[in-house]
């Protein structure tokens, strides 16, 4: 006789009839997993359900599944990727008052359903610290105009715990977009006239909307057949993924007060959502060899608007991963990742393996014998014995290429590597730093990301200043330093659960950490350095993109990338999660899913290791000197 569900079981199996009932598919697969909620590949990924599916936790994640579902019933992603406007702002509050479109419409008739996306609401905005929020401009309008939205739709006010948080801002808008967001309630059960009356509000908030992709047609929406080249066609059903949440703050990137950092982002791995606007940072003019920023525009203090520059530096950080949390919380996040190294670690030690296997060989360990110093030759020990007057003999071993080599792994910690990717990273990180350490070649293992969502305590800074324009750097730096060079890794190995921890994953300025990465490298004494970059899209901090120029962080990042490749010794290589980096470095890797991760760690370091650094020979301590030699010399 089969043994009896437990609760927990019993919960998913209702948890997936209830989102295929929703969703009007049947055959709709459900899954439960780290790295949910998601929707990907007509694949329905959630949370793991708490330990008491009967706990307030619960309406939580049905409402996260009931958002998804609702999404699939009621949303048609090739006509949204037509509609969507180009602007990125605009694009942030398009997608937010669309998903209370979706909800308002799939939950009419349905209480249950209704109280379930409530719970989910209020846990996305809890965890984002918009609950928090007590001043009007730090009032994300995205989330303010969904909750305007919803109400005008459900003829329901917006629940309690984010009222407070939208009367700060509610007078404001009606007061410019109050007629457009009413006409938007006739227009609910029409995604393509939902679309262009809300073109209206944006223009009446003064949001560029801006022209959408074949928007030729849209005074007829339902007509256009989906663009075959539309790159939104196929991924922008997955937009939910980054709106609903998952476990603790792997969940904050997808929430709605996060979706301009999104609007960024190239293809995410594992099917996570590609943002309609995601070539906004990569597509912008590129640099040529020799070509000097456009600088035609100045501030009124007559700078570059273009120079890239730091509003303030007096709240960034650099800090030891042990130093983030108490020692109990770092075993336990040590543990977390332990449990997902028993799951890779067949593929990824199998492949660290084979990396060290070539790394050995190419060593060609040899001894020196007959020296005037160096370590005792004990095997030459007899002659002394037979003879008193003989010397003692020393030997040293020959120069090792790899002994004289320190490798930096530079790890994206921006919310968007939440859930798989930046468990993966952290696997590969840990395996490939034993690898190497058994080597003979030292491992840095570094991470970079923000104190804070959209500025922190530098944005407040620069307001007080009266928002002078063109301000630079905005945001909070967090470059954290997980293993040390000369750390051995078994002193450093609780480290790395860190990147597991809630909270810690949030926005990413690339060119800065980089540029940090590569300071620390140049004051080592090794001889070859070496900096391998992970990320999984274009420098994000909604903060400085939106008071400085366009492209801001990217074009600092081109410039940095090209300081380093064509003036530093070190050797930059960068591997792309979903993410083109080839259009960025030189020696480039592009991965499309995380899981081809260790693959193409190990890969690119062992074609590194067999090849010499330009321009550069092997450096180490002098030999000792020969006897015969030295008796040469003498004689001479």
């Amino acid at each position: 006789m089969a043994a009896p569900d437990t609760p927990a079981e019993t919960f998913k199996r209702a948890l997936g009839h209830a989102a295929r009932a929703l969703a009007e598919q049947p055959e709709l697969e459900v899954q439960f997993g780290s790295d949910g909620p998601r929707l990907a590949n007509g694949v329905l990924t959630l949370p793991h359900p708490p330990r008491d599916p009967s706990g307030p936790e619960s309406a939580s994640l049905r409402g996260q599944a009931d958002r998804l579902a609702l999404r699939l019933a009621n949303h048609d992603a090739a006509l949204d990727g037509r509609l969507r406007p180009a602007d990125v702002r605009a694009a942030e509050v398009f997608e937010a008052a669309e998903q209370a479109r979706i909800e308002a419409v799939g939950s009419q008739f349905l209480a249950g359903v209704r109280g379930n996306l409530d719970a989910a609401l209020l846990t996305r905005l809890e965890r984002t610290g918009a609950l928090r929020i007590n001043e009007a401009e730090r009032v994300p309008v995205a989330e303010a105009v969904a909750l305007l939205v919803r109400e005008r739709l459900t003829d329901r006010p917006t629940p309690d715990g984010a009222r407070a948080m939208l009367d700060l801002v509610r007078s404001g808008i009606e007061a410019r977009a109050g007629a457009s967001l009413d006409a938007l309630a006739q227009a609910a059960g029409d995604q393509g006239d939902f679309a262009l009356k809300l073109r209206d509000v944006l223009r009446d908030l003064d949001l560029n909307p801006g022209d959408a992709e074949g928007d030729d047609g849209a005074d007829d929406p339902g007509q256009d057949e989906p663009d075959p080249q539309d790159p939104t066609a196929d991924d922008d059903q997955d937009q939910d993924e980054d709106q609903d949440g998952g476990e603790g703050d792997q969940s904050m990137e997808g929430d709605a007060d996060d979706r301009s950092a999104e609007d960024e982002r190239e293809s995410r791995p594992e099917g996570a959502p590609a943002d309609p606007n995601g070539e906004v940072s990569d597509d912008g003019p590129e640099l040529q060899e020799g070509e000097q920023p456009d600088r035609r525009q100045t501030p009124d203090d007559g700078r570059a608007v273009d120079a890239y520059r730091v509003f303030t530096t007096a709240y960034d950080e650099v800090v030891d991963a042990a130093d983030l949390c108490d020692p109990m919380e770092l075993d336990r996040l040590r543990g977390l990742l332990d449990g997902q190294l028993a799951v890779l670690s067949s593929v990824v030690s199998r492949l660290a393996n084979k990396l060290q296997r070539r790394l050995l060989a190419q060593q060609n360990r040899s001894w020196i014998f007959d020296l005037e110093e160096g370590m005792l030759d004990t095997a030459r020990l007899t002659r002394i014995v037979t003879d008193i007057t003989a010397p003692l003999s020393f030997k040293a071993e020959s120069e090792s290429p790899f002994r004289d080599t320190v490798v930096t792994l530079l790890l994206d910690n921006s919310g968007s590597m939440r859930g798989r990717p930046i468990m993966v990273a952290a696997v590969c990180a840990d395996i490939l730093a034993r690898t190497l350490e058994r080597c003979g070649v030292k491992v840095e293992i570094l991470g970079f990301t923000t104190r804070a969502w959209k500025g922190g305590q530098s944005r407040e800074a620069w307001i007080s200043a009266g928002k002078p324009a063109n301000p630079g750097r905005l945001n909070d730096l967090r470059h954290i330093i997980y293993k040390a060079a000369d750390a051995p890794w078994r002193r450093a190995k609780k480290n790395l659960g860190l990147m597991m921890r809630e909270g810690l994953l949030k926005e990413n300025i690339d060119g800065e950490a980089l540029q940090w990465a590569h300071g620390r490298l140049l004051a080592r004494s090794e001889q070859r350095r070496i900096l391998m970059v992970i990320s999984d899209g274009s420098p994000v901090d909604d903060s400085t993109q939106s008071a400085n120029a366009a492209l801001y962080l990217d074009k600092h990042l081109r410039q940095v990338i090209a300081e380093i490749e064509d003036r530093s010794p070190v050797e930059l290589l960068a591997i792309g999660i979903g993410h083109d980096v080839t259009r960025w470095y030189r020696r480039a890797l592009t991965i499309v899913d995380v899981e081809q991760l260790a693959g193409a760690m190990t890969e690119k370091l062992a074609e590194l290791f067999e090849t010499e650094p330009a321009g550069a020979g092997r450096r180490g301590a002098p030999k000792p000197a020969n006897r015969a030699a030295n008796r040469a010399g003498r004689a001479a």
